[in-house]
């Protein structure tokens, strides 16, 4: 009997349309265009506006689109994963407010956190179920609102993030393609550099918690470059070599865009020109659980059936890995 694959058979993203650009930031906070641009490749990004919108609001939308896309009915999907770092709420899962406005009514559904490295977490999971011969049709949606954590008062943070995100649908197939490899990391001494101090069971919100500002994404950028540039272009050569696969066997890198600098590196470790490397990161900035999905939906048509995709990220916690994808379809 022929192995079971999970392979991506349709992608879909939304952003919201209002443009945080670099110019307005500086009237925000001591910066400038220039020195955002050179140090991280952001030029502008995008942010969710309005009242009671949430993480899911972006989940939807890219999954109705999906939906459309693939000529998929809603009650037809059995599982939807949601990696996510910034819930609509505590509970319940966003994954379950996704589902349901979406109309999946026959889907479980639940929420995945592993920071800017969850959607290859997600994808990761999700292929499981497909593996097993479990279900037919399961969607992994990676979406963040950072806009939400974020302190605008806070140059170190507030130049990075953007909102957004995207889905992808996933389906059995016996052919050689889909997801071929994965490897998945995680250490948690590398907690102190990038965190939020405060809102979770260890330390609940307080008029004093949220006076001190500690509701915010606090990051210590140094150590946390230092880490990134080595474990993501680590994780991404040893999947490469576990494959057997060289530089012009892959088609492209799809790397979480962090920054442009840790991208690079990245790329320079596996031996990839830019000219094979996914980049968004200068009109959507960090969007965490949504960076990778983004880049899949914009370079969609650029994509060839059999194209070897190397997927790689890094977040807080710090988790990273990798994923090696054999695209599973043409342009359509």
């Amino acid at each position: 009997m022929k192995k079971i694959r999970a392979a991506i058979t349709g992608i879909n993203a939304w952003v919201p349309d209002y443009v945080l650009t670099n110019q307005e930031i500086e009237t925000m906070v001591d910066t400038n265009d220039e020195w955002i641009t050179s140090r991280t490749g952001i030029k502008e990004r995008r942010i969710l506006k309005g009242e009671d919108q949430g993480t899911s609001v972006i989940g939807i939308n890219a999954v109705k689109g999906l939906l459309a896309k693939t000529n998929t009915k809603a009650e037809d999907i059995d599982l939807i994963i949601c990696a996510t770092t910034t819930p609509d709420m505590q509970f319940p899962a966003t994954g379950n407010l996704i589902a349901d406005g979406v109309g999946a009514k026959n889907a479980f559904s639940y929420d995945l956190q592993a920071a800017c490295s969850g959607f290859l977490y997600a994808l990761t999971t999700g292929s499981q179920f497909i593996e097993t011969g479990k279900y037919k049709k399961v969607i992994v949606v990676g979406a963040d609102k950072m806009s939400s954590i974020i302190d605008y008062t806070d140059r170190a943070t507030c130049i990075i993030f953007g909102d957004g995100g995207g889905a992808v649908l996933l389906e059995p197939t016996t052919e050689e393609f889909g997801i071929m490899d994965t490897i998945m990391k995680s250490d948690g001494s590398g907690a102190p550099y990038l965190h939020m101090k405060a809102g979770g069971s260890r330390r609940p919100a307080t008029a004093e918690t949220v006076a001190a500002r500690q509701h915010y994404v606090y990051q210590e950028g140094s150590a946390v470059f230092k880490f990134a540039v080595t474990n993501m272009a680590d994780v991404s050569a040893e999947i490469m070599e576990r494959n057997n696969l060289q530089a012009d066997d892959v088609a492209w890198l799809v790397p979480h865009q962090a920054n442009k600098r840790i991208i690079d590196a990245t790329a320079n470790r596996m031996g990839v020109g830019e000219d094979k490397v996914m980049l968004n990161i200068h009109k959507f900035g960090n969007t965490t659980s949504g960076t990778i999905p983004l880049c899949l939906w914009e370079y969609e048509k650029q994509l060839k059936k059999g194209d070897n995709l190397i997927l790689a990220a890094f977040g807080g916690g710090f988790t990273w890995g990798s994923i090696y994808v054999k695209w599973a379809y043409d342009p359509k």
